[in-house]
């Protein structure tokens, strides 16, 4: 994994904040260079594109172990999610994660027919009532990495005739994820998946659609995309596709290859190497005495206390970020134990970090 990291990345910058962007890979800034300079110069780069966007469903389809006609792709886990918010009866319960990510939790609180009752993380499986409709949760929390304990959610749910929409924005391509143990998932392309920022977001839905209805299909949701241009759409496609949004192409020109790059390493591999990393910043940091969120077998590291330093450190070019009041670092397939002792040598290098 090192070699080719070597060979796709080469930061100027410890570069530690991949929950916030993940860093592009050199193969997918040579096809989006390439693309870019051929749509200047007036020349035929749309099909290429399209069919990277398929490319894209495929790969993304394989890594989440089910079929690609049972994924849709957009550019906003928001957007997904107020899809399936649309899709529940007035009065329905949603029961969510305390201070789990706006885009996951919103599009259900604007609907002001829907109760929205949240919960500790730790309490979600145990909170699932008979008149739940649905139970929506990050794999990963953003603020601070805890992993959700995604298995006794899905077990409570059933027993309950709940539904599951699980959002991997903070996972996918680090964690492993086998969607049809849920009824919905979504993930953005920028984090862990290494696309460019904004413009590529999944969602992954039941082989019966899961009762969603295509509130913004245009033509691209059609069964015969290029018959679907004019007035009202004849045949609607069969599969997620009828879910797609229109593609952002460019970004997924370069995303085609970042997932190419995630799916030649693997997720199993790949996180194992970031998570060995967060053990050893954790390890570190005991030794500067502090005391991180717990959130064991994560890639993230949240210190609580610490947000104000994240500042400083991009002052020394050793990027994390703030969230919550925590210094959260995100580890990568890019970063290395160099990183990790960089950013604790900084740290303890701070006034008031102590």
């Amino acid at each position: 994994m090192e070699s080719l990291a070597r060979a796709e990345f080469a930061p100027t910058t410890t570069y530690l904040n991949s929950a916030s962007s993940g860093l592009l890979p050199a193969r997918a800034t040579t096809a989006l260079k390439e693309a870019l300079d051929t749509a200047a110069r007036g020349g035929d780069w749309v099909d290429a594109a399209f069919a990277a966007v398929e490319e894209c469903r495929a790969a993304y389809a394989r890594m989440v172990d089910v079929p690609a006609r049972r994924v849709a792709v957009g550019g906003s886990v928001a957007v997904y999610v107020g899809l399936i918010a649309a899709a529940l009866p007035p009065g329905a319960e949603v029961l969510v994660a305390d201070n789990d990510f706006s885009s996951l939790v919103n599009p259900f609180v604007t609907r002001r027919d829907l109760t929205v009752r949240t919960v500790p993380l730790e309490r979600l499986a145990e909170a699932v009532r008979p008149h739940t409709a649905l139970v929506a949760v990050s794999a990963v929390q953003s603020a601070d990495g805890r992993l959700a304990d995604l298995d006794a959610i899905a077990a409570a749910a059933r027993a309950h005739g709940a539904r599951t929409l699980v959002d991997a924005s903070q996972s996918a391509g680090w964690l492993p994820l086998r969607a049809d143990a849920y009824d919905y998932t979504v993930a953005v392309g920028f984090k862990w998946l290494l696309a460019p920022r904004g413009g590529v977001a999944y969602l992954t839905v039941p082989e019966d659609l899961g009762g969603l209805h295509p509130l913004f299909a245009g033509w691209i949701a059609g069964e015969k995309p290029a018959d679907s241009c004019y007035g009202p759409i004849a045949e609607l496609a069969h599969s997620a596709r009828r879910f797609d949004e229109s593609p952002a192409l460019l970004t997924y020109v370069a995303a085609q290859h970042s997932l190419a790059l995630i799916e030649k390493l693997g997720p199993e591999s790949i996180g194992a190497h970031d998570t060995a990393l967060a053990d050893r910043f954790r390890t570190g940091l005991a030794a500067q005495g502090h005391t991180p969120v717990p959130a064991p077998g994560s890639a993230i590291v949240a210190v609580p206390g610490l947000g104000h330093a994240a500042a400083r450190l991009a002052e020394r070019d050793v990027y994390v970020s703030e969230r919550d009041g925590n210094l959260r670092a995100a580890f990568h397939l890019y970063n290395t134990a160099a990183d990790v002792d960089r950013l604790l040598e900084e740290l303890a290098a701070l006034p008031g970090s102590a």
